[in-house]
């Protein structure tokens, strides 16, 4: 079900939304209602950044060699 809705927006705006619309052939409404039902939309994507973020931050003890701790791992792991 549709309804009205209000919206202010500046003149020389408007009239550029109108020529939008109208060289794509599209309602101004239907052009408003595409652009709010795509910002409302959950974000199905999954970032690097979001990955990162969600990683447990490590803790460190300060003058902590982490080039001689990795090698030192790495040679108990693998037996270098």
């Amino acid at each position: 079900m549709k309804t009205h809705m209000n919206l202010s927006i500046e003149k020389d705006l408007v009239k550029k939304i109108k020529a939008y619309a109208e060289k794509r052939q599209i309602s101004v409404s239907d052009l408003v209602e595409a652009y709010f039902s795509k910002i409302v939309k959950p974000s199905k994507t999954f970032t690097v950044i979001d990955l990162i973020e969600g990683l447990e931050k490590p803790v460190l003890e300060e003058g902590t060699d982490l080039k001689k701790s990795f090698y030192e791992q790495q040679s108990s792991k693998y037996g270098f």
